[in-house]
């Protein structure tokens, strides 16, 4: 069986961003599985037809996230779930907790808030 990346870029949004978020969501669903080598940047920018720079910022956006991780000249692989994207999480989480308090919201309106944008962000 032979796995491959699909990314398709349409005029939406900047390519860098598309290549991020498509990535993801197939990193995340399980059509790419973990520890899956990813295509070299220049490979996935020729095969796009894209700047190798648009495809190494999407790498990298990857990498913060904790989607991907980068083995030096081994490669860039699917990275497991869970872990950074946890921390990372819980990095922003305690992050706005404090922007909120110091902003004066009280416990209420600083839940309200985060409500608000999860629900705009994840509908429903």
């Amino acid at each position: 069986m032979s796995l491959k990346v699909t990314v398709v870029i349409d005029a939406a949004d900047a390519p860098y961003e598309q290549i991020r978020a498509q990535i993801a969501d197939q990193a995340h669903s399980g059509a790419i599985p973990v520890g899956y080598r990813l295509p070299t940047v220049r490979g996935l920018a020729e095969e796009l037809g894209l700047a190798a720079n648009t495809v190494a910022k999407a790498y990298r956006a990857l990498e913060s996230d904790g989607v991907i991780e980068t083995r030096g000249r081994n490669g860039t692989f699917i990275a497991p779930a869970g872990e950074a994207a946890e921390r990372e999480a819980a990095a922003a989480a305690s992050a706005y907790a404090q922007r909120a308090r110091r902003l004066g919201l009280d416990h209420a309106s600083a839940r309200t808030a985060v409500e608000q944008a999860l629900r705009a962000t994840y509908g429903s």
